[in-house]
């Protein structure tokens, strides 16, 4: 008869293992994969300010980047990554788009805002504003108001007359945002916007596009890229077949050489790779051939934290150690080498990511997840399993260790 531990070990491979074969065709499928991958269209912009505008800042090249994801999202092209780079650069990447010129067209149209009578006549530009000309305030009632600043008052004072007691509509491109009524002559290069009963929220969205409309910014194209949708696939399917080739072997290895600490390493490391899939699914990651390498490079270096403490293990065993004494002192003595090597590799990643661009920033930012994933799976889950399995006293000869009799030495 098996003791309660070889059934609670059995009890939890089968649940884990069962629970990962049920959500792995979810996991895979709800992967998003990146441009290099899937295929598609990536262009590289820099930011200039229009002639006597004022120099490119933090806040306006992000709303610049906030305003392209908003009409690439309007024009229902999917799964668009829109990022910004240094002091001046934002990059679209575009999986699975074919339309290459029609995108580009779409992209370099300048941020078109107007402010238009009912008659549909453009009374103000974005030029009639000043940079970030909108922003969000409570009134005498604590409701929300937006305030909007232009740069000439007299103008303003101009088209107000004209619209008294009538509504002069806020278009964003060819889309109305808000369509407030002109109460009275505005003398001054300020006014507010009264939103009603609208919420913080639906004032704030109203400043940003704004905001958006009257950037004093444009987009001059540096690089352009393009992937076909074959040779994307084409990547991924041999880098996924190389790494689960690799990894097969590792594993086969790893039960070769060190017997049962082996296969609980083998177990172990399947785990991982699960729970990282899981994590890039929560977090609606896109899948990159850089984060694939991460992938695999995160696979090694679990693999060489189950070798430290499996010799560490043989270590102790051979001095002549009772099992249960090995398991504590090798995994005690493993654990600072392990941790001291996986602190280490999340400092450079963290670093990689936080001064890298693009690609690099993926690659960091998998290879940290995957050293986290792996403190809990190849770590604390693997001595875990381990322990009840020597706890059975079912396993002490040295042989299942990897250890032979004669390297065992007299305390």
């Amino acid at each position: 008869m098996f003791g309660k531990r070889i059934v609670a070990f059995l009890a939890i491979v089968v649940v884990a293992f069962a629970a990962m074969a049920g959500t792995s065709p979810w996991l895979l499928k709800g992967v998003k994969l990146g441009l290099d991958l899937k295929g598609g269209f990536e262009v590289l912009y820099e930011a200039v300010p229009y002639e006597g505008g004022v120099a490119v800042t933090p806040e306006s090249l992000k709303q610049t980047a906030n305003s392209l994801q908003k009409r690439v999202d309007a024009s229902g092209l999917v799964e668009p990554e829109i990022t910004t780079e240094g002091a001046n650069r934002i990059r679209v990447k575009l999986p699975g788009v074919e339309n290459e010129e029609d995108v580009r067209n779409l992209l370099a149209k300048p941020i078109n805002l107007t402010f238009r009578a009912p008659d549909g006549e453009i009374m103000l530009t974005g030029t009639d504003f000043v940079e970030n000309a909108a922003g969000l305030e409570f009134n005498e009632l604590n409701r929300p108001v937006v305030t909007i600043k232009l740069k000439n008052a007299k103008k303003f004072e101009e088209v107000t007359t004209k619209l008294v007691g009538q509504t002069m509509s806020i278009y964003l491109d060819e889309e109305e945002i808000s369509s407030p009524r002109v109460n009275q002559v505005i003398a001054s290069d300020s006014a507010v916007i009264e939103m009603g009963n609208s919420s913080t929220q639906e004032a704030r969205e109203l400043r940003d596009l704004i905001n958006m409309g009257s950037l004093p910014l444009k987009l001059e194209e540096k690089y352009t890229n393009s992937i076909g949708a074959k040779l994307g696939m084409e990547s991924l399917k041999d880098t996924v077949t190389a790494g689960i080739l690799g990894s097969v072997i590792v594993l086969v290895f790893m039960i070769i050489i060190f017997r049962l600490p082996g296969f609980v390493a083998a177990i172990t490391i399947i785990t991982y790779a699960w729970m990282l899939i899981l994590v890039q699914n929560l977090m609606n990651a896109t899948l990159t051939l850089p984060g694939i390498a991460a992938f695999v490079l995160g696979v090694g270096m679990a693999v060489d934290a189950n070798i430290i403490t499996a010799e560490r293990i043989k270590e102790e065993i051979r001095s002549g150690k009772s099992m249960l004494s090995s398991l504590k002192a090798g995994s005690k003595s493993s654990f600072r080498t392990i941790m001291d090597a996986n602190i280490t590799g999340i400092i450079s990643s963290a670093v990689l990511y936080f001064i890298g661009d693009g690609a690099i920033k993926g690659f960091a930012l998998t290879m940290i997840f995957s050293i986290l994933v792996s403190i809990v799976t190849n770590i604390y889950f693997a001595r875990f399993l381990l322990d009840m399995l020597v706890r059975s006293n079912r396993f002490m000869k040295p042989g299942y260790y990897g250890v032979k009799e004669s390297e065992i030495r007299e305390l």
